[in-house]
């Protein structure tokens, strides 16, 4: 089966020049206002919270300046706990279920944690509903020295000067059903390879860092997102998204080899959730409170004795 039965730029087998990015990012339109929806929210957190801007991007005629809730009482004696969504801008309840976890329960943590949240990553994907930058780059895979991705280069400058102290790091995702319609597809295109359909998993799961597992760490994130809604199951081979099941509802990926988000501290606990926000059983409010269970059960469990 060939690329151009699945996506329209581009020619199989050859991978994207500048003119094929040009086109694509010709068809990228905006469909919602980081502004209203980010900036003002973390606006309404001010006299909570300090709120650093950690950088600019400048993507003309836009520009976005890039924010980050933090701790008012910050202190080098803590451990750390960093929160990031919208590393990939489509991803709407990473965003969203980030916001909700500050307005509702962050404060219960006051004192016990240095807190740092990064509610959008890349808020030009987070107005087009999209995976990548406009250079048709993924954030997630540039978590790396000399990133080519300016979201993620800020981000880590951002949480350098404390990234040993980082205890738990949670990186709010989700799976769609795009990502088989559109995002895989234009991957394949992008890179000149052929695309090779999958399945989307009907429900939560949880990727865990394949060279640091933490299971039990990562079942409790499980059990707390099973209050809210469901787990998502195994496929026949017992695998989701292509990778082992290595316990209900969890897989492994090799985060930092990947240059994923969630490798880029020395953090002991680290997870990538993954929503379901397409399911016929699940509801917009549930999947920003399916955010917010993993976000809570991830710092308790991180902080408990033992």
């Amino acid at each position: 089966m060939t690329i151009s039965t699945f996506y329209p730029i581009g020619t199989p087998g050859v991978a994207w020049g500048p003119a094929e990015v040009a086109m694509w990012l010709s068809r990228q339109t905006r469909q919602r206002s980081y502004e209203t929806d980010v900036l003002r929210a973390v606006d309404g957190l001010r006299t909570r919270f300090d709120i650093v801007e950690y950088g600019q991007l400048d993507y003309a005629p836009d520009r976005y300046p890039l924010v980050a809730i933090k701790s008012r009482q910050w202190r080098d004696t803590l451990p750390c706990v960093l929160v990031t969504g919208g590393v990939h801008g489509y991803e709407t309840s990473g965003v969203h279920g980030a916001l909700q976890f500050v307005e509702k329960y962050a404060s219960a943590y006051e004192g016990k944690i240095d807190l740092i949240v990064v509610p959008c990553v890349s808020p030009w994907a987070y107005e087009r509903i999209h995976r990548w930058n406009p250079q048709a780059i993924d954030p997630n895979r540039s978590f790396r020295e000399n990133s080519p991705a300016p979201e993620s280069a800020a981000l880590m400058r951002l949480v350098e000067p404390f990234r040993h102290r980082v205890l738990l790091h949670i990186d709010l995702h989700e799976t769609t059903d795009t990502d088989e319609s559109e995002f895989r597809p234009a991957l394949a295109a992008r890179d000149g390879i052929v695309f090779d359909p999958g399945t989307i998993p009907d429900g939560f799961y949880a990727v865990g860092d394949t060279a640091n597992p933490q299971p039990a760490f990562q079942q409790a994130v499980i059990a707390a997102v099973a209050k809210v809604t469901h787990i998502a199951p195994a496929d026949e081979k017992g695998e989701i998204i292509g990778s082992p099941v290595v316990a209900p509802g969890v897989i492994n990926y090799p985060l930092r080899k990947l240059g994923l988000c969630a490798g880029m501290t020395e953090a002991r606990y680290t997870t990538t959730t993954e929503v379901y926000p397409d399911s016929p059983r699940a509801t917009p409010e549930q999947c920003n409170a399916a955010q917010v269970a993993a976000v809570c059960a991830a710092i308790d469990f991180a902080l408990a004795p033992g």
